[in-house]
C-alpha cells in the first residue's frame, strides 16, 4: 500500500473466539448479516442480497433517531473463508463509491481475526468518515458481530 493511500484507510479488527467459517458465514446472508450490523442502536433492512463478486446487497440501516441512511454494496471479490471486497455507495446504482471495503478473516491460535479496510476516494472523505464516527460505528459493529456468533 502506498504512502498515499495508507493516509485514506480507516482499519479496525477485532478477535473473536469462534471458527472461521462461522464468523465469515455472518456475511453471507441477510438472515444473519441483519442482525449485527452497524453501530449501537441502528437496525439493517435488506432489499435485496447477491452474495457473489458483481452481486450487490441493497439495504437500508435505520439509526436510533429514525434516520435512513440507503445503502448499496457491490461485491469485487470473495474468496472463501478469507476474503470480502466491495465497493460501498448510496442507494443509487449512479452514485460515487464512498469507499472500497477489504474484510479478512485471519485463524490466530484458534480464534478468528476479521480486519476492516475502508479506503476512501480522498484524504477528506477519510477525515469526513472519521469526523461522522466511521471509527467507532467500526468497533460497535465488530463488538455486535461478536456477540451474534458467541449465539451461534
Amino acid at each position: 500500500m502506498t504512502t498515499q493511500a495508507k493516509d485514506r484507510t480507516i482499519q479496525v479488527s477485532r478477535q473473536f473466539d469462534a471458527p472461521k467459517d462461522l464468523v465469515y458465514d455472518a456475511f453471507t446472508a441477510p438472515e444473519k448479516i441483519g442482525q449485527w450490523w452497524g453501530p449501537n442502536g441502528f437496525t439493517t433492512t435488506t432489499k435485496s442480497m447477491e452474495f457473489k463478486e458483481g452481486g450487490e446487497w441493497i439495504f437500508t440501516m435505520h439509526g436510533p433517531d429514525g434516520t435512513d441512511y440507503p445503502n448499496r454494496i457491490t461485491y469485487t471479490k470473495i474468496n472463501r473463508p478469507d476474503l470480502i471486497m466491495y465497493d460501498h455507495a448510496g442507494n443509487r446504482p449512479d452514485e460515487e463509491v464512498h469507499f472500497h471495503q477489504t474484510i479478512t478473516f485471519e485463524e490466530v491460535n484458534g480464534q478468528t481475526k476479521v480486519t476492516l479496510n475502508l479506503l476512501f476516494p480522498t484524504l477528506k472523505a477519510k477525515e469526513n468518515a472519521a469526523e461522522f464516527g466511521a471509527i467507532e460505528g467500526g468497533k460497535q459493529t465488530l463488538a455486535r458481530l461478536g456477540e451474534f456468533v458467541k449465539n451461534q
